[in-house]
């Protein structure tokens, strides 16, 4: 019997060891950590329950038959974050490059299996370098078995990737379908084709830190919700972000203990909002002092800055935010900001997560550019977010609600649940000196008459009660009553109900 014994944790060691010490050393020069030491990091500690370690490939092409690693270079299995259970696959750049096989890729479908059957999250640590050669059209299949599931487990349970390392070729398309990608600063990078293929294909010269490193994917391609320094910083930021997070679509949301009163007032939000009109203010400031402890997690911080998204907590339990952020772009919606936050507002709705919109905004971005990349198809993508949308919605009108967008931003009449507005709200088809230059076109030569008209507009329209005389506004609040006022009206719906007609799926505008 103690042979037995010996001979199993003999083999475990070897798993543990990976493409041995050399290739660990490397991977720790380059500044990263290997794929056990990340799950270490990212679990609580001794949680971690290890699935397949002992698989090895099957192939014998190009004298693959000569060399296996156990675990196939990567490593799978569950455990705890917080104590809440996760799935969790690392790919381990030290056997064979993290490359995907037959056997390699049969290793995370389990796991997806195993995370959908259970209702749990999935967390995927990337550091690949695509499909492996030597196995040919059967790594193919292997990626589309991993697709199909990501697809299925889509909106059923949270999908999370990091990427840490390099992610090229059809590694790429598996995070693109899950809830959130990361990745890390200047050690990781995605690309459908590398630096060599394009520099074949289009004569370009670019690095691949240039075609899809962190600092282009959280800025220019919206592909990454976020990019962190270093592979610690990336890991203890999940664990952050999966507090946040439902097991699954029937779960309950997340609550945690929370010392921050529910009716704290803030009477510096009395003088957020400028005297002047056109000035600035930061929306992130009303978002912290709305949440518990000033604790806001912001998705894709870095990308349409024009609107800030992401998750925060009034009376212990997570609420996501949507605001308009009027220190870029006036709080403009434009492609970009429309994408973000429709997409940020159907993982909510997916996840049974309550949102609150601050709203202030002077419409959509006018000009060439704008709508000959689809502003009108992309607004519309956030228009039906919010629409089809059943969880509790709250909107507080803080300033500017113009045109269209007022509309699209949450408004009663997308089925918005509880729409305030601060005495500072101006509600209108757009504002005053555009109105006037169009209803007084003939009167445009005398200045005088010009502003009598804007004054007039203004003190008809420049306020929010023309909207609560309609019932579009259910109540004008004082701003420093904004957090008491979120955390009543959350509490009471709770409990809401509501069904959209029966459908296969809808077609959003894509």
């Amino acid at each position: 019997m103690k042979e037995i014994l010996a001979e199993l944790e003999k083999r475990r060691a070897v798993a543990r060891i990976g493409g041995g010490q050399k290739r660990i050393d490397a991977q720790h020069a380059r500044g990263k950590l290997t794929a056990r030491e990340r799950i270490g990091v990212l679990l609580d500690p001794d949680s971690f329950e290890e699935v397949d370690m002992f698989v090895q490939h099957r192939c014998t092409d190009f004298g693959m038959d000569e060399s296996t690693i156990p675990g196939d270079g990567v490593v799978t299995g569950s455990g705890t974050i917080n104590g809440r259970t996760v799935y969790v696959f690392a790919k381990d750049f030290t056997v064979f490059g993290g490359s995907l096989s037959e056997a390699h890729a049969h290793k995370i479908t389990k796991i997806q299996d195993m995370a959908l059957k259970n209702r749990a999250p999935i967390i995927g640590l990337f550091d690949a370098g695509g499909a492996r050669i030597q196995e040919g059209v059967a790594a193919l299949g292997g990626y589309g078995e991993v697709f199909q599931r990501n697809v299925l487990a889509s909106g059923v349970i949270p999908q999370i990737s990091v990427i840490m390392g390099p992610c090229a070729g059809g590694d790429v398309y598996s995070p693109a379908m899950t809830d959130f990608i990361f990745m890390v600063r200047d050690t990781s990078y995605m690309f459908v084709t590398g630096p060599d293929v394009v520099k074949t294909v289009t004569n370009e010269t670019v690095t691949a830190e240039e075609l899809g490193g962190a600092s282009i994917h959280t800025t220019k391609s919206s592909i990454s919700d976020g990019g962190y320094d270093n592979d610690l910083a990336a890991l203890q930021q999940m664990r952050r972000l999966i507090n946040f997070l439902p097991m699954n679509n029937m779960g309950e949301i997340p609550e945690i203990v929370s010392y921050d009163d529910p009716d704290r007032r803030d009477h510096s939000l009395d003088t957020l909002i400028p005297n002047n009109p056109n000035k600035p203010y930061d929306m992130k400031e009303l978002i912290l002092k709305v949440v518990d402890e000033a604790d806001f997690f912001e998705i894709q911080e870095n990308f349409a800055k024009n609107m800030v998204v992401g998750f925060g907590r009034i009376e212990g339990r997570t609420v996501g935010f949507v605001a308009n952020q009027p220190m870029v772009l006036a709080g403009v919606l434009d492609s970009d900001a429309s994408r973000k936050a429709a997409r940020f507002v159907r993982f909510c709705d997916c996840f049974n997560i309550p949102i609150v919109t601050f709203v202030d905004v002077p419409g959509f971005l006018p000009g060439t550019a704008q709508e000959y990349g689809g502003l009108i198809k992309h607004g519309a993508k956030l228009l039906f977010a919010f629409a089809e949308c059943t969880v509790p919605k709250i909107t507080v009108i803080t300033r500017k609600a113009y045109g269209g967008a007022y509309d699209v931003m949450s408004s009663k009449h997308l089925r918005g649940d509880v729409n305030y507005a601060w005495p500072t709200a101006e509600i209108a088809v757009m504002g005053a000196k555009g109105a006037v230059e169009i209803l007084y076109r003939s009167e445009l030569g005398d200045k005088d008459k010009i502003a009598a008209r804007t004054k007039l507009y203004e003190d008809r329209f420049a306020n929010p009660f023309v909207a609560a005389e309609r019932g579009y506004i259910d109540e004008v609040i004082m701003p420093h009553s904004t957090r008491q006022r979120l955390s009543r009206s959350l509490r009471l719906l709770r409990d809401k109900t509501l069904e959209n007609p029966w459908k296969k799926h809808d077609n959003i505008p894509l």
